[in-house]
């Protein structure tokens, strides 16, 4: 079968990140409003129930501890959007935190030039990954749960298990650092909430990202090189995660080997919670963000309420498992009830032109 240019073919209706019914379309955005209701009404029943939530202190900490799952969340997004799964992105954060502190200590590596090292290693390790998955052919949840092991042990083997420190000052300037008094962190990871938005939403790439998720086959045939599409979203990931390596840096003091255990949950409820499908091609970096946010309201609610902080994996695992549920039940039974009203539909009109004819004649 003769294929037809990228350039000049239709991109396939998963592209758009949605069904093209309007209908669609207001069940996103009644989704997304009832996803902010409950971030509204849960910051409401927790300034009721502790006077120190809405104190400026509080509010700052919920929104420092929500920049780095915002961040890796960014590079996960991506890699659902394609159906895929990534979960060595904490062993890749801490590998992130070690080399970033590490090299300039041991080697004498400039601080900048070992920032880049490190960046560069989370784009190297999401390369191997896409690789794995498409070239391989290793499913996305093995490929990513190897590289995770592998990561973390090269992390734990370069920094002997322990906290590497002291960490240069420039992380903790850039930590410190105020515009307007908005702590600089928040505004660059909003920064890059607008950026992945405008490429998923404005670009080619991103709708390549949305039709390779929605049905890899058709965008294959409609010339898309799924393949290189599925790697890219992996290396973003690698990158995101990297980057938020540097950032756990600076919130620690130290490069550490043991940050970020357990963020691959936390970071795959924001997505999943955000309203990104588990299967592909549907979701909205926007959510994403809501989705983060609703998690360090529940992370800030066990603090302030002092309760155990083992529960916290409890909570993100039900709150996996229910958001997994919801799009199940919403792509099986609400999107396919409401294409079948639409098909439905389409055809009564098209009866209705038919026998219009005829009414005429008679």
């Amino acid at each position: 079968m003769k294929q037809v240019p990228q350039s000049q073919a239709p991109a396939p209706a998963a592209s758009r990140g949605k069904a093209p019914s309007s209908r669609l379309s207001v069940l996103d955005a009644i989704q997304d409003l009832g996803l902010l209701a409950i971030i509204v009404i849960g910051a409401i029943a927790l300034g009721l129930l502790s006077p120190v939530f809405f104190t400026r202190i509080n509010i700052e900490n919920l929104l420092y501890s929500s920049t780095i799952i915002a961040v890796v969340a960014i590079g996960q997004a991506f890699v659902v959007l394609v159906a895929g799964i990534d979960l060595s992105v904490g062993a890749v954060l801490a590998l992130s935190s070690v080399l970033c502190v590490a090299l300039p200590l041991n080697l004498g590596l400039p601080v900048g030039l070992a920032a880049v090292a490190a960046i560069a290693m989370g784009a190297l390790v999401g390369l191997v990954n896409g690789l794995a998955v498409t070239v391989i052919k290793i499913p996305a949840l093995i490929a990513t749960l190897a590289m995770m092991s592998i990561a973390r042990g090269i992390a734990f083997i370069y920094s002997d298990g322990r906290n590497i420190a002291p960490v240069p000052d420039v992380y903790l300037d850039i930590q410190a650092m105020r515009v307007f008094g908005i702590p600089v962190v928040i505004l660059l990871t909003l920064a890059l909430f607008i950026v992945a938005h405008f490429v998923l939403s404005r670009t080619r790439f991103g709708r390549s990202v949305y039709a390779t998720g929605g049905n890899a086959v058709a965008a294959r045939l409609a010339g898309i090189r799924t393949n290189r599409v599925i790697v890219i979203a992996y290396v973003l990931s690698g990158v995101a995660a990297a980057v938020g390596g540097l950032m756990i840096t600076a919130r620690l003091e130290a490069g550490a080997a043991t940050a970020g255990f357990g963020y691959e949950l936390t970071v795959i409820s924001a997505v999943v919670i955000g309203g990104v499908s588990l299967f592909g091609g549907e979701g909205k970096i926007g959510a994403v963000l809501l989705g983060v946010l609703l998690l360090g309201l529940v992370q800030n609610a066990i603090n302030l309420l002092n309760v155990p902080a083992n529960y916290d994996y409890v909570v993100s695992g039900l709150v996996i498992a229910i958001a997994a549920s919801l799009d199940v039940y919403r792509r099986r039974y609400v999107e396919a009830g409401l294409l079948r009203r639409s098909i439905a539909g389409k055809q009564a009109e098209r009866n209705r032109q038919e026998n219009k004819p005829e009414k005429q004649h008679a």
